[in-house]
């Protein structure tokens, strides 16, 4: 069985982020973020960097990470800072500091962020997700079944044993 993590944004630039002090996030985090996180026991924080960052540096961090066979604790580490600790994960620096401790060269990720490579392959993922009517975080591809939003890992193991055919 593989899994594999690939960028897409909700709001991606030139779209407003939304803003963490506004009733949407608010609501949202009250009424279903967090009894949510309560039941399944993680821990979890509505952000609050003043407006949600753009998420793009964080994606095309995560193919240099990818490259490096780093993909998995390069995310946990940017979902740790961003819903944990309010940290700016569009920000550079908080980037290549998250690289760092989990392994990664930095200067070679600065530079990363900067080589328009990870930038054209981001959209290339991006315009893909747009053809498979991907609209929603997370989305699960199980053989040929696809699935938008949480379902329990029950639901998940069925549907994996049956497209494996057990």
């Amino acid at each position: 069985m593989e899994f594999e993590w690939l960028p897409f944004e909700l709001r991606p630039y030139p779209n407003p982020t939304l803003r963490p002090e506004g009733e949407y996030l608010q609501r949202a985090w009250r009424d279903s973020v967090y009894p949510l996180a309560e039941k399944l026991g993680v821990d979890i924080r509505l952000p609050q960097v003043s407006s949600q960052p753009y998420t793009h540096l964080a994606h095309e961090g995560m193919l240099f990470a990818k490259e490096h066979a780093k993909a998995s604790e390069y995310n946990h580490a940017v979902m740790t800072a961003f819903f944990q600790k309010s940290e700016d994960i569009g920000n550079p620096d908080v980037l290549s500091r998250i690289a760092g401790e989990v392994g990664l060269n930095e200067e070679e990720f600065c530079r990363a962020l900067e080589d328009p490579r990870y930038r054209q392959a981001h959209q290339q993922l991006l315009r893909e997700a747009h053809e498979l009517g991907i609209t929603a975080v997370p989305t699960f591809f199980i053989g040929r079944r696809r699935l938008q939003g949480l379902y329990p890992k029950e639901v998940l193991a069925d549907i994996i044993k049956a497209e494996l055919g057990n």
